[in-house]
C-alpha cells in the first residue's frame, strides 16, 4: 500500500473519531445493541421469570432442549446464539454509514476535494483508500462490540444463574464472513452515492434501504416466524461475499472523475 493512500485513511478516520456528531452515534449504537438490550432480557428474564414463558413455544419450534432443564438459562442461550449475531450483521452498516456516506461528499463541504485529487494517487486508488477506511473502522467497531458484549454478558449471566453459555458457532461465521462482505457492500454503495450526493444527508439516507433487509431478520428471529441455522448463514455469508466483490470491481472499474464534479 502506497504512503499517500495510508495517509489518506488515517486522516479519514480521524476526523470521524474527533468528530463529536459523528463519532457518539459510533459509540451509541453498538453499546444499545450489544450491552444495554441484552442485559435488560437477562435481569428481566431472572427477576420476572413468568415473562419468559412465551419463549416456550419458540422453543419447542425450534427444538431446543433446556439447557440442564433450566428455561431461564435456554432463553438466554436464545438471545445471545440466535438473537444477538443478527444485531451484528446491523453494526457495521450503520457504523460504515457515518464515515462512508462523507467520503467525498464530505470532501466537497470542506472544499479538500481538489486537493485530495491533485495527491499522486489515481481516482481508482483514492477510491480503494476512502473504501479501506470505512471498512477498516466498521470492522473495529464489530470486534470491539462482540469483545465487551461477551465479557459484560457472561459476567451477568455468571451472577444471575452461577453459570456461563459459550457463543456457538455462528458467532465466527458472522464475526469472519458474514458481517465483513455486508458491510463491504454496504461501503462500496455508500461511497459511491457520496461521490453524487450532494450532501452528507442526502448519502446517509441510502443506508435505510440496505438496513430494511437486516430489520426484518431481527424480526423474524423475535418472533420465531424465520431462524437463521448455521448452514443457512453459511450460504448467506458467501453469497453477500460474492456480491461484495462484484460491486467493488463494478464500482472501481466505473469510478469516473465526472462523478466526483456534478
Amino acid at each position: 500500500m502506497k504512503g499517500e493512500m495510508l495517509a489518506i485513511i488515517k486522516k479519514d478516520i480521524r476526523g470521524v473519531t474527533s468528530n463529536r456528531r459523528l463519532f457518539l452515534p459510533l459509540l451509541i449504537v453498538p453499546i444499545v445493541l450489544t450491552i444495554i438490550v441484552p442485559s435488560i432480557f437477562i435481569l428481566v428474564t431472572h427477576y420476572v421469570p413468568e415473562e419468559t414463558e412465551d419463549f416456550q413455544k419458540l422453543l419447542e419450534q425450534i427444538q431446543i432442549s433446556q439447557l440442564n432443564g433450566s428455561l431461564e438459562m435456554t432463553v438466554i442461550h436464545l438471545m445471545l446464539n440466535y438473537i444477538l449475531p443478527i444485531f451484528f450483521l446491523l453494526i457495521p452498516i450503520m457504523s460504515a454509514s457515518i464515515m462512508s456516506a462523507s467520503a467525498f461528499v464530505g470532501e466537497k463541504e470542506k472544499r479538500t476535494l481538489e486537493t485530495l485529487l491533485y495527491c499522486p494517487l489515481s481516482l481508482k486508488q483514492i477510491f480503494q483508500a476512502k473504501v479501506l477506511a470505512s471498512f477498516l473502522l466498521s470492522m473495529f467497531v464489530s470486534i470491539t462490540a462482540f469483545i465487551v458484549m461477551l465479557i459484560v454478558l457472561e459476567t451477568e449471566i455468571f451472577f444471575v444463574a452461577n453459570s456461563v453459555i459459550l457463543p456457538g458457532l455462528k458467532w465466527l461465521l458472522i464475526l469472519v464472513l458474514v458481517s465483513p462482505a455486508i458491510s463491504l457492500i454496504a461501503i462500496t454503495l455508500m461511497v459511491r452515492v457520496s461521490a453524487k450526493a450532494q450532501s452528507v444527508e442526502d448519502a446517509q439516507q441510502s443506508a435505510v434501504f440496505l438496513i430494511l433487509p437486516i430489520l426484518f431478520l431481527i424480526i423474524g428471529q423475535f418472533t420465531g416466524i424465520l431462524l437463521i441455522n448455521t448452514w443457512i448463514l453459511l450460504g448467506i455469508g458467501i453469497l453477500c461475499l460474492v456480491l461484495a466483490c462484484f460491486l467493488f470491481r463494478r464500482s472501481l472499474r466505473n469510478f469516473k472523475y465526472e462523478m466526483l464534479l456534478k
